[in-house]
């Protein structure tokens, strides 16, 4: 399935590090995939001199030496599609890694190969199309039942396009040819695609659906679109490794892709064991029947972490053109970033902003740029959607780095992680008062429709009182809050009542670590109708000790611990309990 070489054959003349130098590269050409020295290991031509070629090494290239071979494949780093992809892992060129631990054991040896998908397995083929009829790119010609109740769609190549003349039903592996084109060309139940080309779509469609992710704060706040873009920074121990895993668990998209890009080992190792143990709650079978993980380690050479990413978002699209709403969190960026920075030195290439590269920007905008909603190729109007989620890590938490100011620009929400928020315990750590998206006009219409037409209205009550416990908070540091007045102690109580009950969420509790959007909306409606009765009981002259120690505030402060199933009736009674509450407090301030 992969191309044959072709004849290009040069010779190591430089190493340095991960870059390797080499002449009598003549006909070699840009992000070539060669195979360099004797070890045989997998590297990418980045730049061309004449005959000098500049290749990037995706395995350590310790031992190798001046003088040993350079061998040219003949085509780019290209992405192994088809039946075997959903439940694996594979390291960052897309090689399985339960492969290669059978082959050499926990440690992956330099040189080793191994072809992503299982050659020797059998797929039972369904054909849908007969013989004699016309098909194009991206059109299905039949379908696989590949883990649970996944049905996956064999498609025409994007670039293929004929009329059927063999078409068979059977169980084939993935090089077998399960038909073939009038012109001779064989069809098979995988296909193959260069990954830093995106896969063409028939048309891009704008984004109405919401990525609902369960996380309250992200959903209500700053939700972002099914085809949107989301930069998530944060320094260390804010939380971006474990929510971008509750992303993977509980969002609404269909198919989830995992990057791993230079992350530390032991947080991919929790991720390696809690995966395939984790149910889905969505289908009630296993999550990682839906889900592929790319894992690349902070150990590995820093060249695999830019192909991991292409890698995976080659994938996400995938299915993307299947029809499925697909999210791609990758974990981080900033890795990827740091692994431009070092090839680009090595490179003596002129340095930017902080040694980073000058195309660092460029090269960011156009990944962020693969995500979309789409109407795919084919001729049976499949529509899918591919979200990305890209974690950066900026030192120091600082923000102004440019991997974070790069995404910023480019992403359509930004969702802040804050170091103070993470001291406190405060999980997700996203700080409100700098977070926002660009999303929440076109994404209205369906929260109204889908929700309830009182969604914005709560949403922009919620917004409202954060901004003013925000502006009281200085005169708090000043004067303590017991000098304020009533009113302005109200806000600051209601505002760490929506902190701790609702922005907050416990991702060890089973019915708070993910929310829907109806559970969300009854929450806040709950909480905003005990502020307006503590406001009209302010009004009557009633005392705010004495309104806020009524035994219903703590009520409404647990709907979060409350089911999913029970959450309609809870919020019944308490409405009852909430006006008798009150109602029974006004009526004794009168009397007394």
């Amino acid at each position: 399935m992969t191309a044959s070489k072709n004849n290009v054959n040069g010779v190591i003349i430089k190493v340095s590090g991960p870059a390797v130098i080499a002449r009598s590269m003549s006909g070699a050409r840009m992000y070539e995939i060669v195979e360099v020295g004797l070890a045989g290991l997998m590297g990418e031509i980045i730049r061309l001199d004449g005959d000098t070629a500049f290749i990037q090494t995706y395995e350590d290239t310790s031992g190798i030496s001046v003088g040993e071979p350079v061998a040219g494949t003949g085509h780019p780093l290209l992405v192994t599609l088809g039946p075997g992809l959903l439940g694996n892992v594979f390291d960052g060129i897309q090689r399985p890694l339960e492969t290669l631990r059978q082959s050499g054991g926990d440690f992956i040896a330099r040189g080793l190969a191994a072809a992503p998908l299982e050659t020797e397995r059998r797929w039972l083929f369904k054909p849908e199309v007969k013989i004699g009829q016309k098909v194009e790119a991206g059109d299905c010609i039949g379908w696989v039942a590949e883990s649970g109740a996944f049905s996956h769609l064999i498609m025409v190549p994007p670039d293929v396009n004929g009329t059927v003349a063999e078409l068979n039903e059977g169980e084939f592996t993935v090089l077998d040819a399960v038909g073939r084109l009038d012109d001779g060309r064989p069809l098979r139940l995988a296909q193959q695609w260069p990954a830093k080309i995106p896969r063409p779509v028939k048309n891009k469609l704008d984004c109405t659906d919401p990525f609902v992710t369960g996380q309250r704060v992200l959903d209500c706040l700053f939700p972002i679109a099914l085809g949107g873009t989301a930069c998530l920074p944060g320094g260390f121990g804010t939380g971006k490794t474990v929510l971008e895993q509750s992303l993977a668990k509980f969002s609404s998209a269909e198919i989830i892709v995992y990057v791993g890009c230079g992350e530390r080992g032991n947080e991919m190792a929790d991720v390696l064991s809690e995966f395939p143990e984790l149910n889905d709650p969505q289908t009630g079978g296993r999550l990682m029947d839906r889900t592929v993980l790319i894992v690349n380690t902070s150990n590995m050479p820093v060249a695999a972490r830019e192909a991991s990413s292409y890698v995976g978002v080659t994938v996400a699209e995938y299915f993307r053109d299947m029809g499925h709403s697909v999210a791609i969190m990758v974990d981080s960026t900033s890795r990827w970033a740091e692994a431009l920075r070092e090839i680009s030195s090595r490179l003596e290439e002129m340095p930017g902003e902080e040694g980073y590269p000058t195309y660092l920007a460029s090269r960011l905008a156009s990944f962020y740029e693969r995500a979309g909603k789409v109407e795919c190729l084919g001729g049976d109007d499949r529509t899918g959607s591919l979200t990305i989620v890209g974690a950066v890590s900026p030192p120091g938490g600082d923000f102004s780095e440019p991997v974070t100011q790069s995404t910023i620009r480019i992403t359509g929400a930004l969702w802040a992680l804050d170091a103070s928020l993470a001291r406190r315990r405060h999980y997700p750590a996203i700080n409100w008062h700098r977070s926002y998206t660009l999303y929440v006009e076109t994404l209205r219409n369906w929260f109204l429709k889908n929700v309830n037409p009182a969604w914005s209205g709560l949403r922009d009550t919620l917004l409202e009182i954060l901004q003013k416990d925000a502006e009281l908070q200085e005169m708090v540091q000043l004067v303590g809050p017991d000098a304020l007045p009533a009113q302005d102690r109200l806000v600051l109580e209601t505002s760490r009542m929506l902190r701790d009950c609702f922005l907050q969420q416990n991702a060890m509790s089973e019915y708070d670590a993910s929310c829907s959007v109806q559970k969300q909306f009854r929450m806040l409606e709950m909480l905003l109708a005990f502020y307006s009765k503590c406001v009209d009981a302010l009004s009557k002259g009633c005392d705010l000790d004495e309104i806020l120690a009524l035994p219903v505030r703590e009520k409404v402060s647990r709907l979060r611990e409350v089911p999913e199933g029970q959450c309609e009736e809870q919020c019944e009674a308490l409405n009852e309990e909430l006006a008798a509450s009150f109602e029974g407090l006004s009526v004794s301030k009168t009397i007394s």
